[in-house]
């Protein structure tokens, strides 16, 4: 029987899509290689980007090995050199197992499955929209069908469900997901817990770990919302023992910046100013309970798979299937409003979200009834 023994994983340069491959193939137990999909950026590109990649290359006159600034040491995904890597390997090292996630990524990783179909076993995360047979599996999160539900055609103007929506059920091809996959699970804790110990073990408990966002077309906010957010810590406060903040990239500047004025001199506050190392393992460890803006699916589903309490503010502004999203983790009684009234100290019980590892239980039966394994 052939064995998968290496993956292929094809970026886009944005963390919160190449995580999701690098925690697949984590819990596969692969080691793999990282390929991107890059565009130019800068001045007009950064307009350019809902044209096809490659229309954008030619468009910005780029040349055949073209390199861009900040991905020094990451080969360009390239469809031809890949698959010809899996055609010229397979009797020394198996089958390769092709990971990719995210719309830029979706030309190159079908190409490799066209061109090399009996070398390679390719993994699309995040629903490309049609034309499933292109890969041989797709794994996207169960609110991406939102829109063809009936609460989703009623809200969706018709004319935008072609870009933003697949455009029939998920059939066998199809792993639909809660969340966003990951690479937390109890090994990364454990790692987490020891590597952070000294410096978050001593801290009063409960700890509440705050993760801010940044606003998305569907999820939208200012610091309307930042207001929102201190006055109900400053309320919580007296029921926690100490509070730590961490922003994304995502995160304004206005926003953040209103955060550290209004609450970085308060004696149970820590706000990380961004410099390396990233507590964001070590908090998910340490964390007693988290409070979380909605716009973000990739900390949600981090936190809600730890089974801590996870708060979430801002679901109101949040509309289409991310909302629904939201629905589907209050329904399994993971997340909370948070509001400002809670007793930090509180717990509760759920099912944590177990993404990760069951889409990968997905791949190894579709890999077995193809005759392969890992």
């Amino acid at each position: 029987m052939p064995t998968i023994r290496r993956a292929v994983i094809i970026g886009n340069g944005i963390a919160g899509a190449e995580n999701q491959c690098l925690g697949l193939v984590r819990a596969l137990g692969l080691s793999h290689t990282l390929y991107r999909v890059t565009r130019p950026r800068g001045g007009i590109n950064d307009w350019l980007r809902w044209l096809p990649v490659s229309l954008h290359k030619n468009l910005h006159n780029v040349v055949k090995r073209f390199r861009v600034t900040g991905f020094s040491g990451i080969a360009e995904a390239k469809a031809h050199y890949i698959a010809k890597l899996a055609r010229e390997t397979l009797d020394k090292d198996g089958p390769t197992l092709v990971v990719a996630s995210g719309r830029d990524t979706i030309s190159v990783a079908s190409s490799i499955k066209r061109l090399a179909p009996e070398n390679v076993f390719v993994v699309q995360i995040q629903h490309p929209r049609s034309k499933l047979n292109r890969f041989d599996l797709v794994v996207t999160p169960r609110h991406d069908y939102y829109p063809l539900a009936p609460e989703g055609q009623q809200q969706i103007p018709w004319f935008l469900r072609g870009w933003i929506t697949p455009r029939e059920p998920p059939d066998q091809k199809v792993v639909l997901t809660i969340g966003a996959l990951h690479q937390v699970d109890s090994i990364a804790l454990h790692r987490a817990a020891s590597l952070w110990h000294d410096e978050l073990s001593p801290l009063p408990k409960p700890l509440v770990v705050v993760n801010i966002g940044g606003p998305t077309g569907h999820c939208g906010y200012g610091v309307d919302l930042a207001k929102q957010l201190i006055s109900s810590l400053l309320n919580v406060l007296s029921t926690c023992g100490s509070l730590r903040v961490s922003f994304s990239r995502r995160t304004p500047k206005q926003v953040s910046d209103i955060l550290v004025r209004e609450l970085g001199s308060h004696p149970k506050v820590y706000i990380w100013n961004g410099q390396d190392p990233n507590p964001h393992m070590g908090h998910l460890a340490w964390g007693d309970a988290f409070v979380i803006t909605a716009d973000s699916v990739s900390m949600l589903s981090e936190a809600c798979s730890t089974g801590k309490p996870v708060y979430v503010i801002g679901t109101e502004r949040c509309k289409w299937k991310f909302a629904d999203f939201h629905k589907s983790l209050q329904d399994r009684g993971a997340v909370r409003p948070f509001t400002g009234e809670e007793d930090m100290s509180e717990r509760w019980k759920y099912v944590p979200l177990n993404d990760t590892e069951e889409a990968a239980a997905q791949v190894i039966t579709a890999l077995a009834q193809r005759g392969w394994r890992l």
